[in-house]
């Protein structure tokens, strides 16, 4: 069977969707995701696979295990996807998307960057993200009930006692603020006044996706700029942009690096896809958050989560019917 012209994306979940467990029955299941697991443990040098499978929760949810977990358990899902069709990504998918971290995930499955390297880039840019801002002085908000212009200028004037800025815009009526405690706070106290239908202080570590993490952005920068990088096999989505970039690998670490302290263009990122003629959204990995967000952008996308064996077989069944 031909797959081109499959009219199709997939994305790839960001930091949040861990779980204790993920990964465990299909690595018991296909050999192909237990080598992605192992190609993991071997690149970070550590066991990164136990933690994702017993835990303790508290460990798998700190920023340089979470990342390099989910975009593990995403190639685990991808690796056996590719065996049991025998093609490969770009022979099932027209476009490529992913969440913050889950950007990487998408330039590991498209085979621009390779496992092992995207497996250490991601523990220093967790690392690098969480040392950037010392404990307590940063912090985030979700901002429900509003579109972009209102949140612009509600971040506008919570600016002017401290960094406030919008980190991600999610889905419509569903965007997420970072900055100094002090402005964030600001923020939700004044939101109502704005016609914010609920602020809700977020449970993060660090201020993600806003200028407090220029160090992280700098040290990710000298990374990879010593990483081997190659034009990916599928037409990747940017965060930054929300466009297909050429492909060209100066272009995705200037993309990667601008990403650590930029907006995450999510909604706008579907749209473009929509506007493509992609009529399923396929998120590959735990949870799922993304295919949620998706449905609110453009309710006539068709949206799978893909983590588990029995939905691998399900997506398998689709494929052959030339869905």
């Amino acid at each position: 069977m031909e797959f081109k012209n499959t009219h199709r994306a997939m994305v790839f979940p960001g930091q949040g969707s861990q779980y204790v467990g993920m990964g465990k029955k299909l690595a018991e299941r296909h050999p192909a995701a237990k080598e992605v697991f192992q190609e993991v443990d071997d690149a970070l040098g550590a066991s990164l696979f136990k933690l994702m499978c017993e835990g303790p929760e508290e460990e798998l949810i700190l920023t340089k295990n979470a990342q390099p977990a989910l975009m593990a358990n995403s190639l685990a899902v991808i690796r056996v996807i590719e065996a049991e069709t025998r093609k490969k990504i770009n022979e099932l998918v027209d476009y490529v998307a992913g969440h913050s971290l889950g950007e990487y995930s998408a330039l590991a499955a498209t085979n621009s960057i390779s496992l092992s390297d995207t497996a250490k880039l991601l523990r220093l840019r967790g690392e690098s993200m969480q040392a950037a801002v010392p404990v307590g002085n940063g912090a985030m908000a979700a901002l429900l009930g509003a579109d972009m212009d209102v949140v612009v200028k509600l971040v506008n004037e919570a600016s002017k006692i401290g960094i406030c800025e919008i980190a991600n815009d999610n889905a419509p009526g569903q965007l997420v603020i970072s900055g100094e405690v002090k402005a964030v706070d600001e923020a939700i106290a004044m939101s109502s006044d704005f016609g914010v239908r609920k602020a809700i202080s977020l449970p993060v570590s660090a201020p993600f996706h806003c200028s407090m993490m220029k160090p992280a952005a700098e040290v990710m920068a000298t990374a990879l700029e010593a990483t081997v990088i190659n034009s990916p096999d599928v037409p990747l989505v940017a965060n930054v942009s929300a466009l297909v970039g050429s492909g060209n690998p100066s272009e995705i670490r200037k993309s990667l690096v601008e990403q650590v302290t930029s907006l995450v263009r999510w909604r706008e990122t579907v749209l473009w896809l929509s506007k493509q003629n992609v009529l399923s959204v396929v998120e590959i990995g735990a949870g799922k958050i993304l295919s949620g967000l998706n449905k609110r952008i453009d309710k006539k996308l068709i949206s799978l989560s893909i983590a588990e064996w029995d939905e691998i077989d399900e997506f398998l069944i689709k494929i052959e019917s030339g869905e």
